[in-house]
């Protein structure tokens, strides 16, 4: 039996879709039968929220974690590990604000020491708002640059990828 491999999922920008994306691909079955989603960085309210918005809160339950450790890896089960960076009764959705900016990046930063430290096998992260980042003082083009910065990667590229197209 091949190992599945930890792979930590950030939840992007609070105030955005990445929320409502990630709640839509933990719905699927076949993503736990391909790798151990070590969790959700982000914060459970939000994620509460994000249920609601697409019609999964009776489908799917969130499971508060601290540790890696304590994930269930179980379909049905979202495991976020609660960084509460976002005051609710300040989130507006739609809106470019510092608070989701820099809870976008946090979590990124928060997934790449991790990965660093080998505590998961590898990153996905969500969408953010470049410019809700800089206005939270984070001056990166996107996650490449995050990436670099705190993997110590002098030479990087994006590269994006479908079937036998590549673009660099």
């Amino acid at each position: 039996m091949n190992k599945r491999p930890i792979i930590g999922i950030t939840m992007g920008d609070p105030a955005s879709i990445g929320p409502e994306i990630t709640a839509k691909a933990l719905s699927d079955p076949s993503v736990y039968e391909r790798c151990k989603t070590a969790g959700l960085w982000g914060d459970v309210p939000v994620m509460e929220e994000a249920l609601k918005i697409t019609g999964l809160s009776g489908k799917l339950k969130i499971h508060t974690i601290g540790d890696v450790s304590e994930a269930l890896f179980e379909y049905g089960t979202i495991d976020v590990y609660h960084m509460g960076m976002v005051d609710m009764d300040k989130l507006q959705r739609g809106k470019v604000s510092a608070m989701a900016g820099n809870a976008a990046f946090q979590y990124v930063k928060k997934v790449i020491g991790l990965a660093m430290d080998h505590k998961i096998d590898a990153t996905v992260t969500n969408a953010l708002n470049k410019e809700a980042m800089n206005l939270a003082g984070h001056h990166y083009s996107g996650h490449t640059e995050i990436y670099a910065d705190y993997t110590g990667t002098r030479k990087y590229t994006m590269m994006l990828a479908h079937e036998n197209l590549r673009v660099v």
